[in-house]
């Protein structure tokens, strides 16, 4: 079979290579899942630079979501269950961009006939994270703002039609001004065009201090650090509270310890797994059929800008580098 591993770590279209290896049998507990697609997420390119959580020993796989189909389990009651069954696969360690892939049974979630294959390849992450941080962790109020950063992302537009289902509102950050009019017709209330290399941190205070009639943002969510990150910590007004769920930025946040005396405010990280590891059983099964609810519902849905078989890793890798590509890059591993 078919596999994309990495022997070193570096540019993702430079050390990654296609190798052929035996076909895996899965062990006591463990199911073989036959891949049909599986998207190229930021956090896929950061693993193969080695700077995305735990570096993994080499050589390593990579592709932390996906969707299959069970073919084989390796004995137990709940891998015997999902033999045939249609399945997102999460590989916490990486390695869902081939052809056929063995990963615990425990990592792997049935999901509804009914999702097309591409928005079944990207069912867990994006929309776990949206839904997990604005209605569990932050919960935010009815009518109340949220800010996001990196608001023209896959998650970000998830976020702005959550809010609109949901009833709370959305201020969102983006890098481009040719964005905000997208965001607007998206359903966004308020969308702030924000560059770091161009723009004060004063610049966007001031945009969301008149958004909120004065008073700044209790509930913020920030996947980029850096610069940007920074700038929205300084939104926020008394008693808030922001999550930073990404490093796309690769620099510190850096402001002044006064900024969170003065208004009481919190900045915390947010790491999906980590939180879904502290779940029961019945609390993640409620979560899966959240999203599919809402994924039936088009609000969590993802935008496919283009498909590339396996054998075309490397062009499928490039386009996913390119700025405005109009939505995720998906890998087409086999036929549903």
């Amino acid at each position: 079979m078919r596999t994309a591993r990495f022997h070193q770590f570096g540019e993702p279209a430079e050390v990654l290579r296609l190798e052929d290896l035996p076909v895996p049998e899965p062990a006591a507990g463990d199911v073989r899942v036959r891949m049909l697609a599986s998207p190229i997420n930021p956090s896929d390119l950061m693993h193969v630079r080695g700077v995305y959580g735990k570096r993994p020993s080499l050589p390593a796989g990579v592709g932390f979501e996906g969707v299959g189909v069970v073919e084989a389990a390796g004995g137990g009651m709940f891998g015997r269950f999902l033999v045939g069954k249609r399945v997102a696969v999460m590989n916490r360690a990486g390695g869902n961009w081939a052809e056929r892939v063995v990963l615990s049974a425990k990592r792997v979630i049935p999901l509804d006939s009914e999702l097309p294959v591409e928005q079944a390849a990207m069912f867990f992450v994006n929309p776990a994270a949206a839904w997990v941080m604005t209605r569990r962790v932050l919960a935010v109020p009815q009518g109340e703002w949220l800010l996001q950063t990196a608001a023209g992302s896959a998650l970000g537009k998830m976020v702005i039609r959550l809010a609109r289902h949901e009833g709370f509102r959305t201020l969102n950050v983006v890098r481009r001004e040719e964005q905000v009019e997208e965001l607007q017709a998206l359903g966004a209330d308020r969308v702030v065009a924000f560059d770091p290399d161009h723009h004060e941190p004063a610049r966007l205070r001031e945009q969301v201090l008149e958004a909120t009639g004065g008073r700044g943002v209790k509930f913020a969510i920030d996947p980029v650090g850096g610069r940007t990150g920074s700038a929205a910590v300084g939104c926020l007004g008394d008693e808030g509270r922001m999550l930073v769920y990404g490093t796309l930025s690769d620099e510190p946040l850096n402001f002044s310890p006064r900024t969170l005396m003065t208004a009481g405010a919190k900045v915390e990280g947010f790491w999906l797994s980590r939180w879904m590891e502290a779940r029961g059983l019945f609390a993640r099964l409620s979560l899966v059929r959240t999203i599919t609810r809402l994924m039936k519902a088009d609000i969590f849905v993802s935008e496919v800008a283009a498909e590339f078989p396996l054998d075309q890793l490397t062009a499928a890798l490039r386009a996913a580098e390119q700025p405005a590509r109009g939505g995720k890059i998906l890998l087409r591993l086999g036929e549903p």
